[in-house]
C-alpha cells in the first residue's frame, strides 16, 4: 500500500499555509517521516493599514481599524517556490510523488468570479479593499456577527447552540454580509465566497469543492442545511439568496481526492501531472492526525500567533461558547469539536515588541539569546504567584468561551516595581488560564478531556508547557514533528491517493510520536488553583456584562476613527507626512 509499482517508496507532499508564510514538506507514506521541507514568506505578508501600492496603484485605499487582508497571489507562489524547494531538499524523484493536499488558516475568504479568479485581480477592482482576501483574523465584521446573533437567538434558530450560542464576525456569513453592506457592486461582481483552503485546492486541480470542515465550522452548515432564506433575508433583503447564489456548493469528506493536479499546477510544482488532490482542510484539524490524537477525548491545541483546540466526541453535546461540534469535522464517523483563543502568541510577541526596554533587548544579544528566550529565563526564577499579577488573554478578542472580539487585554496588579519578566510570565500565564476555561467548559458539557496534546511554534518554550500542565491539571505531550499541519496534510494526502483505507489507519502509520512529556506538579497545581479563581472574576465580571466599559471603550474607538468611507481615500491625498500607503503591520 505504501510503494510504488517497482517497490521503491512512495511520497506525499503536505502544504501548511499559514498567517505569515507557507509550507511544504515531503513525507514518505509507509512511516511519516519528513524528509525535506521548504517555506514561502507571503510578499504582502497581512495587509491592515494600506491596500499594496503594488497592486492597487499610487492611490491606494488606507484601510479602517481591525481590518486584515492578504493578497490571494502570495498563496500561488507558495506552490511555485515551496514545493519545489521541498522536493529538492528531500532529493527525491518528484516521479515518486503520488498525491498532495493542503491547510489553511480559516475562517479566511476569497471573492472569486466563476472561474475563480480572485476579485482583486479583475480590472477596476483592484483599490477596492473588500476584492481582497479576509484573514482569519479580519474582525471588522463584528456588527454583522451581532446582528446574526441577535436574530438568530431571538428566532430560536436550532443551528446556534452548535457554536455555543454565538458566531463569529471572523466567519463566513459575517464577513459575507459586511462585503454586501459595505461594497454591494464587489458583491455583485462576486459568483462564489470562497473559503481560502478550497481556493487553493481549486487553482490544484481545477476543481471546487468545499471541504466539509470549513463548512461546518465556519460555515453554519449544519445536518445537511445552511440558515434559510428566510434568515438571511430578514438579516438584509439583499442577502437573501447569499447561500444559494454565493456560498453553497459540492462538499467534500476529509482525506477523499477533490480531483488530480491540472498541467498547469504541476508545471508550478514540478509535481507529476494527474496525482491525487486531496479535499482542503483547516489547519489545526490536519494536526490531530499528525498527533495521532484521533480518539475521542484527545485534545490537541495548535499553539501559534493564536491556538486552536480540536478534539473528537463519541456523541453530540452543546458546549457553550465552541466554535463548532461538526459530524466528521475531524474524523469520519465522530463529532468533531473547536474551540480557540484568538491571541497566544502574538501577545507574547506584542509584549516584546512594545513592553521591553532597550537594556532588555541588550542583555539577551549580550547573551546571545532571543528576548522570549530571556524573557522566559528571568520569569522561571519566579514563584508562582510572586509577580502579584493577574492578566486576562483577550488583546485579540476572545474567541472561546465568550465569542466576544469587542473584549480587550488586562492587567491586574502591576504597581512601580513590576519588571518586564513579571508581566510576560503573567501573560502566559493568562493564556494558559484561557485553555482551562475551554477544558472546564467541555468536561461541564459531558465532552471529557484525557489528553492535552500541544502542537504548533510554541512548544519549544517548556516555561510554557509546565505552566499549561500545572494549570490544566492535565498531563501534557507535545508533537514530535515542527511541521504538525503539514504532516497530517501529508497524512490527508496519502488517504486521497489510496494509499490507507481511511485517516486512522493513515494516523496510525504516519503519525509523530510525542516529543517531550509534562507532569503536573501537585505544588503548582494548588498554587494555581488559587489564581485562576482570580482570573475567573476578572473573566466573568468584564467579559459577562458586569462591566461593559470594553465594549463602550471599543465604541469612543471607532467614533474617533475616521469613517470607512474617508479611510478608503486615496492615501496620496494625505499630507506629505503621512505613513507610506504600502506599510503592512503584520502578526
Amino acid at each position: 500500500m505504501d510503494v510504488t509499482a517497482d517497490g521503491s517508496d512512495s511520497f506525499v507532499i503536505g502544504v501548511d499555509y499559514g498567517t505569515l508564510s507557507g509550507r511544504a514538506v515531503v513525507v514518505r507514506v509507509r512511516d511519516g517521516k519528513e524528509l525535506g521541507s521548504g517555506v514561502f514568506e507571503y510578499p504582502h505578508a497581512v495587509v491592515t493599514d494600506a491596500l499594496p501600492g503594488d497592486l492597487a496603484g499610487e492611490s491606494a485605499a488606507r484601510l479602517p481599524g481591525e481590518w486584515a487582508l492578504q493578497v490571494p497571489n502570495d498563496y500561488r507562489d507558495v506552490l511555485r517556490r515551496a514545493v519545489p524547494a521541498a522536493i529538492a531538499d528531500a532529493g527525491i524523484d518528484p516521479a515518486a510523488v503520488v498525491g498532495i493536499a493542503t491547510d489553511f488558516t480559516a475562517c479566511t475568504m476569497v471573492p472569486v468570479t466563476s472561474d475563480g479568479t480572485p476579485l482583486n485581480e479583475i480590472s477596476g477592482f483592484a483599490n477596492r479593499p473588500h476584492a481582497y482576501v479576509k484573514l482569519w483574523r479580519h474582525h471588522a465584521a463584528q456588527p454583522q456577527a451581532d446582528r446574526i446573533n441577535a436574530l438568530a437567538a431571538d428566532r430560536g434558530e436550532n443551528w446556534l447552540p452548535r457554536y455555543g450560542g454565538l458566531i463569529s464576525s471572523e466567519w463566513e456569513f459575517a464577513k459575507g454580509l459586511q462585503l454586501l453592506e459595505e461594497d454591494p457592486e464587489a458583491y455583485a461582481a462576486m459568483d462564489h465566497w470562497v473559503e481560502a483552503a478550497d481556493w487553493i485546492v481549486w487553482q490544484l486541480c481545477g476543481n471546487y469543492v468545499r471541504n466539509a470542515c470549513t463548512a461546518g465550522y465556519k460555515g453554519i452548515y449544519q445536518d445537511g442545511r445552511y440558515p434559510s432564506e428566510d434568515f438571511l433575508s430578514a438579516l438584509n433583503p439583499d442577502f437573501k439568496d447569499f447561500v444559494s447564489s454565493k456560498l453553497e456548493h459540492t462538499i467534500g469528506r476529509l482525506g477523499d481526492a477533490a480531483g488530480n493536479l491540472t498541467a498547469e499546477a504541476a508545471a508550478w510544482t514540478g509535481l507529476p501531472e494527474g496525482i491525487a488532490v486531496a479535499v482542503g482542510n483547516v489547519d489545526a484539524h490536519v494536526t490531530a492526525p499528525a498527533a495521532k490524537a484521533v480518539e475521542p477525548g484527545q485534545l490537541v491545541a495548535i499553539m501559534g500567533t493564536s491556538t486552536c483546540h480540536v478534539m473528537n466526541g463519541a456523541e453530540l453535546r452543546e458546549v457553550p461558547g465552541m466554535c463548532g461540534v461538526v459530524d466528521g469535522g475531524i474524523v469520519d464517523g465522530l463529532w468533531g469539536y473547536e474551540a480557540g483563543q484568538s491571541g497566544v502568541g502574538d501577545i507574547f510577541g506584542w509584549f516584546t515588541s512594545n513592553g521591553v526596554p532597550p537594556e532588555y533587548h541588550q542583555a539577551a544579544a549580550e547573551l546571545g539569546l532571543g528576548i522570549h528566550e530571556y524573557l522566559t529565563e528571568l520569569a522561571s526564577r519566579q514563584a508562582i504567584g510572586q509577580h502579584g499579577l493577574i492578566a486576562l488573554d483577550w488583546h485579540s478578542g476572545n474567541r472561546s468561551v465568550l465569542v466576544d472580539h469587542e473584549l480587550s487585554g488586562v492587567v491586574v496588579g502591576q504597581t512601580l516595581a513590576t519588571k518586564p519578566e513579571d508581566t510576560y510570565r503573567a501573560l502566559l500565564e493568562a493564556t494558559a488560564f484561557g485553555t482551562r476555561t475551554i477544558v472546564d467548559a467541555f468536561r461541564d458539557s459531558g465532552v471529557p478531556v484525557k489528553e492535552f496534546i500541544v502542537a504548533g511554534g510554541l512548544l519549544k518554550n517548556k516555561l510554557l508547557m509546565q505552566i499549561y500542565a500545572d494549570i490544566t491539571g492535565l498531563p501534557l505531550s507535545t508533537i514530535g514533528s515542527t511541521q504538525g499541519p503539514a504532516l497530517g496534510s501529508a497524512i490527508h494526502a496519502a488517504v486521497a491517493a489510496g494509499k490507507y483505507p481511511d485517516i486512522r489507519a493513515a494516523a496510525a502509520a504516519m503519525g509523530s510520536e510525542p516529543g517531550g512529556i509534562y507532569i503536573p506538579i501537585p505544588e503548582n497545581v494548588a498554587a494555581y488553583e488559587e489564581l485562576f479563581r482570580e482570573y475567573r472574576t476578572l473573566h466573568d465580571y468584564f467579559g459577562r456584562g458586569t462591566n461593559s466599559v470594553m465594549h463602550r471603550l471599543k465604541a469612543i474607538q471607532r467614533a474617533a476613527r475616521p469613517s470607512f468611507a474617508a479611510a478608503a481615500e486615496p492615501a496620496a491625498a494625505e499630507p506629505a507626512a503621512a505613513e507610506p500607503a504600502d506599510e503592512q503591520v503584520s502578526a
